[in-house]
């Protein structure tokens, strides 16, 4: 006899067998990953598209990736009740079943977004008992989920055909391009194929396709989506008959910024314009060198550290071409001879007018030649460097010590790789390319170069610059030895035919230096354009000798060609601003050009680059504001972090730091130009 005390124990019993099954049977979620990845440019222009590891073309259904027109005629198509039920649509269930009974064969199955989910993250057969599980399985969605992320789901996993799985995947691969903006014929064929996405593949079946997108965009007509015109106009339009390819540019550069975090839709730090420049001067100049030559090329922002270009090689099509050069290890030849020199000015060994001997010299048993095996006698450290001398920099290596050399360039994220096994020393050869360091550890030192001396990591990802550039960096030389370095580097020979870019209009200003390995082997550029290191590498891929082939014929003009492409490019971006031809005019005076340059950015007196200020009490008595000082074009306005410093009464800018820590100090001229020092605020202990 039913008690109401069996019917409660029965009920509860009923319920809690539920809430066990549910624990222990959930939905397969995990079913839903494997995603597809579109790695963009900094602005989000698509450059390349990976596919899932088991081949399938499948991109998260981001809502806000997806036209709304479409997500409102899918609804009202497939599910006008999503979101008022919990799963599952008893009225429109019912319906299906009556309308099936009546018809003597199943019309519509009545399936919800959410069923239709839950079938397809947990396929099986069609029949009564897959329903049941359906109906189950999205009352357990429904529990996980919201709306929003169900229909993000769905989207996600939707078949169209083949390995096309989710609509922004089929709009991509059908029409081209992402499914943010879509036409109404475009709409309506991405609501008919899933019904039966082999059948109506528009590249193997378009009549297919064409009926159902048709009768697709009438039934919208009914549902006062679309209009008459609408359905007319849709049906004049012909159903794309071939699959397109996804976006493949970029090809090293976009699978590095994907590998640097979560495999997912990525913004990169590449700049798509720039990119496509740089890998079409890459091809030329490759092809121009010989069928098996590969050139690389990468562009690094000095003040973020973002890499804006990269070509890893000139075409995959050319021998070694798959392989991303910038990463490969190879002897630098003389490119290292810039930061030999700026540790002697730190240590005070040297300046750039010291004297120091080119004549032949043994050091130990280590006996180095000029490269043009001449010797020329006393000469100017500045020379040297400009002039590449090899005896002299190897004389400068030995003051500084080649161990310490190493050490120091590792220390900045720049290890040479030393001949002979890790642990065998570094010798005075490193001076002349004895040790091997790739292209990206190259880029690390020059941009180094290009901020006051101080190294910080490549950055790949759009969303990791601003954190980067607040990075304190590792300090690799001062940033008076730098500035000098880099003064010295800008009056070097520039490549024939190439006038000087303070004697050119328009032209960018170049501080660079090549390097030629032994046996020809490498060919380098590598500069300061601006706030942009350049990285410029020509070789084969087996290094293979080029015999004659020199840095300084090869590697240099493209450098110089790639600086003009970045000046021109990311100038409105205000990140070109020291191409200094610019701020110049050219006087001709007594027969001679002279070049007359405005003072250039402001110079900040105090606080000094990198200094530590005490900003606790001071003999009891509280920490007074700091007054900041410099000198430059017009009024000064100054900067805390970015944010505006305080003024006293007459004006003067007067910083009150409100913590510890480090902060950046920004001055700006009434011309917009801007200088920046890193300091650190002590109140206590360090």
């Amino acid at each position: 006899m039913l008690t109401a005390r069996r019917i409660f124990v029965g009920v509860f019993a009923l319920f809690l067998a539920v809430v066990i099954a549910d624990r222990l049977l959930p939905p397969p979620l995990e079913r839903a990953g494997g995603l597809s990845a579109l790695v963009t440019d900094r602005d989000g222009k698509p450059l390349r598209a990976f596919a899932t590891p088991d081949g399938r073309w499948r991109f998260a259904g981001d809502l806000d990736r997806i036209d709304p027109d479409f997500i409102d005629a899918l609804i009202r198509v497939e599910d006008k009740r999503f979101y008022q039920h919990r799963g599952t649509d008893w009225m429109g269930l019912s319906r299906a079943a009556l309308d099936s009974v009546f018809a003597g064969r199943i019309v519509s199955g009545g399936s919800t977004l959410t069923m239709q989910t839950a079938r397809m993250l947990e396929p099986r057969d069609r029949n009564i008992g897959s329903k049941l599980i359906e109906i189950a399985r999205a009352w357990q969605l429904e529990r996980r989920l919201t709306k929003d992320e169900i229909l993000s789901l769905y989207l996600s996993l939707t078949p169209y055909g083949g390995n096309l799985e989710g609509v922004r995947a089929a709009s991509w691969s059908y029409f081209g391009h992402e499914a943010d903006k879509l036409s109404k014929d475009e709409i309506a064929l991405l609501i008919a194929l899933p019904q039966s996405p082999e059948v109506r593949r528009p590249d193997r079946h378009p009549e297919n396709a064409e009926r159902a997108r048709n009768w697709v965009a009438e039934k919208l007509q009914r549902y006062d989506v679309f209009t008459k015109g609408d359905v007319e106009d849709v049906a004049t339009l012909s159903v794309p008959g071939r699959r397109r390819d996804f976006p493949d540019r970029a090809w090293h550069g976009t699978a590095k910024a994907l590998a640097e975090g979560p495999r997912e839709d990525v913004r990169s730090t590449l700049d798509a314009g720039l990119q496509a420049e740089v890998e079409r001067i890459a091809l030329t100049r490759a092809e121009a060198e010989g069928e098996d030559v590969q050139v690389s090329v990468l562009v690094v922002h000095v003040p973020t550290r973002a890499v804006r270009a990269v070509a890893g090689s000139a075409s995959r099509d050319r021998p070694g071409g798959w392989l991303d050069l910038t990463a490969q290890a190879r002897s630098p030849g003389s490119t290292l001879k810039p930061f030999i020199y700026a540790m002697a000015f730190d240590d005070g060994t040297a300046a750039p007018d010291t004297r120091v001997a080119d004549l032949p010299t043994r050091f130990a048993s280590y006996q180095p030649e000029n490269f043009d095996r001449m010797f020329r006698g006393d000469v100017r450290v500045s020379d040297a460097l400009q002039h590449s001398l090899n005896i002299p920099a190897v004389a400068m290596l030995d003051r500084v010590g080649p161990e310490r050399f190493a050490a120091q360039l590792a220390s900045a994220g720049a290890r040479p790789r030393i001949s002979g096994g890790a642990e065998h020393e570094a010798g005075l050869a490193i001076a002349l390319g004895g040790a091997g360091l790739t292209a990206r550890e190259l880029a690390v030192l020059y941009a180094a170069l290009g901020d006051d001396g101080v190294a910080k990591p490549l950055v790949w990802r759009a969303d990791e610059e601003a954190a980067n550039y607040e990075a304190t960096g590792k300090r690799l030389v001062s940033g008076e030895s730098a500035g000098e370095v880099l003064d010295i580097l800008r009056k070097a020979p520039t490549p024939e035919g190439r006038m000087p870019g303070s004697l050119t209009a328009h032209a960018p200003q170049i501080a660079f230096k090549t390097g030629t390995s032994y046996g020809f082997r490498d060919a380098w550029a590598a500069g300061v354009s601006g706030q942009h290191a350049i990285i410029v590498w020509v070789g084969r891929a087996d290094g293979a000798p080029r015999a004659g082939k020199t840095g300084h014929d090869t590697a240099l003009p493209i450098l110089f060609e790639v600086a003009d492409r970045v000046a021109q490019h990311l100038q409105d971006e205000g990140e070109a601003t020291m191409r200094l031809t610019s701020q110049k005019r050219l006087l001709k005076s007594h027969g001679a050009m002279k070049s007359l340059e405005d003072a250039g950015p402001p110079q900040i007196l105090f606080p000094p680059q990198a200094a530590e200020l005490w900003a606790g009490p001071v003999n009891g008595r509280a920490a007074r504001g700091f007054v900041l000082a410099g000198r430059g074009e017009g009024r000064l306005s100054w900067y805390i972090d970015g944010r505006p410093c305080d003024t006293d009464d007459a004006g003067a800018p007067v910083w009150k730091p409100e913590r510890p820590g480090f902060y950046t100090v920004t001055a700006v001229d009434s011309a917009g130009r801007a200088s920046r020092v890193r300091v650190r605020v002590l109140t206590g202990p360090a």
